[in-house]
């Protein structure tokens, strides 16, 4: 006689924030996966919604606020996690019938309330969870989070707050999490936190042991551990997400110009203007970045620089935001996103005087995006006639021709927040082309934002 389990419990997932909290979301999916639980793709087929929110920015809790809203209209059983977990008070003045709320990366605290919500089904039989664990991006890309929360005290910011101080992850484990993705068909691997460039101040950047060898905690033997996953024929791309420029950030520059690391840094300037920067109560407002920079080009002269900017912070004069401007013509950097400023609950930058008029804070933020994409328009242009390695993310249907065209980024391209590169014909050299691969591509035209090419025979 056949032996019969009674079906497992679903749980469906609503993941709003930033990467990290991405991160969070699949943590929690792989816990809960290991468990017995099934995951659900709409709300009627859940027997418990999770919804992991943001609370960095007063628009951002909004945004979750209407996303607990609708996972109660749609299913009734919800239970909220994330950043703006920690006022739970909020929450359940508008949603008194949730199920349960905890906070940031509380990842125990979830699986326990889903586990009273809908009790799981043991199955000593079936091997539920892949290696790597669930993930909620493509199976060829993956967010490696090296840390929570944040030593710095920014006056706009609440992160310290809601995620607490610096807390560094084992160096090992984070290596050993990297080798499992790419193992499990990751080939570019994006390095998060809050601070990446401060990983393993907290513990002293103590040494742990590696196939063998000595490593330290700390973000340059980090980046050389990882920049040796992969190979010339194999490459695994390895991109640095919120790095702040502190003086041994200039060690991982030679691991890009070597290839072992993916030639692009994310650097979260915030502003360009002394005056502003010290009332952001900003880290390394004093280092000589345009020098660096220019030093960094000089050793990998393809290295992609990104960063975002906020305006109309309180106090911001229009000298301000012209020294930002004349700063950006120097810095000529490839990426950047720019922010209007938002006063945030609990943040010191709220009492601060002068604050700036929305209307000046949209004919600045107007300004700047116009500067950056002229900026942006010229550095593409330069590319058109080159040859550049590319990351397939969509291969697309054949048109009437036949022809296939596929969606890919090249390595100044992170997901989500870049460009793309738009290929054609890439039936014509990849017949069984994929998502995941790797491949060289000419340039054959660019607009502000993205690249146009075809699949190269040449490397």
């Amino acid at each position: 006689m056949a032996t019969s389990f009674p079906p497992a419990p679903k749980v469906g997932m609503v993941s709003l924030g930033c990467p990290k909290a991405l991160v969070d979301s699949e943590r929690i999916l792989t816990k809960l996966r290991s468990d017995g639980y099934q995951m659900s793709a709409d709300y009627a087929g859940a027997d418990v919604v999770l919804v992991n929110t943001c609370g960095f920015l007063d628009s951002a809790k909004e945004e979750s606020l209407e996303a607990i809203g609708e996972a109660m209209a749609e299913n009734g059983r919800v239970i909220v996690t994330g950043c703006m977990g920690n006022e739970a008070d909020v929450i359940r003045a508008r949603f008194p019938d949730v199920l349960a709320v905890t906070g940031a990366h509380q990842y125990e605290d979830v699986v326990n309330a889903v586990h009273d919500a809908a009790p799981p089904v043991p199955n000593a039989f079936v091997d539920l969870v892949p290696e790597g664990g669930l993930k909620l991006t493509p199976r060829h890309y993956s967010y490696l989070k090296i840390s929570e929360g944040c030593n710095h005290r920014c006056a706009f910011c609440i992160i310290p707050s809601l995620r607490g101080d610096l807390a560094s992850r084992r160096i090992d484990a984070v290596l050993r999490e990297a080798e499992k993705l790419v193992s499990a068909g990751t080939r570019e691997l994006l390095v998060i936190s809050q601070d990446t460039s401060a990983y393993g101040v907290d513990v002293r950047h103590e040494e742990r042991m590696w196939k063998g060898h000595p490593v330290r905690t700390h973000m340059t033997d980090l980046a050389a551990a990882l920049g040796d996953l992969g190979s010339a024929a194999d490459p695994v791309w390895v991109r640095l997400h919120y790095v702040y420029p502190y003086p041994h950030v200039d060690q991982v520059i030679p691991l890009m110009a070597q290839g072992k690391l993916t030639p692009y840094l994310d650097i979260p300037f915030q502003h360009a203007s002394p005056n502003v920067l010290k009332a952001m109560k900003r880290p390394a407002n004093e280092a000589k970045v345009l020098e660096r920079i220019r030093n960094w080009r000089s050793i990998c002269p393809d290295i992609a620089i990104r960063s975002s900017f906020v305006v109309g912070f309180p106090g911001e004069t229009e000298a301000d935001f012209q020294y930002l401007l004349d700063w950006l013509d120097e810095a000529q950097l490839d990426r950047v996103g720019a922010f209007r400023f938002e006063p945030v609950e609990g943040a010191a930058a709220n009492a601060l005087p002068d604050p700036v008029p929305e209307a000046v804070k949209e004919e600045r933020y107007a300004r700047i995006m116009e500067k950056t994409a002229a900026i942006s328009a010229a550095k593409l242009q330069a590319k058109i006639g080159r040859v550049l390695p590319v990351i397939i993310d969509e291969v697309g249907e054949p048109d009437e021709d036949g022809s296939v065209g596929a969606t890919a980024r090249s390595q100044a391209d992170a997901p989500e927040i870049d460009g793309n590169v738009f290929l054609r014909d890439v039936q014509v050299a990849h017949p069984a082309l994929k998502a995941g691969d790797i491949i060289p591509v000419a340039i054959e035209d660019a607009d502000e934002h993205d690249l146009y090419g075809v699949p190269s025979t040449s490397a």
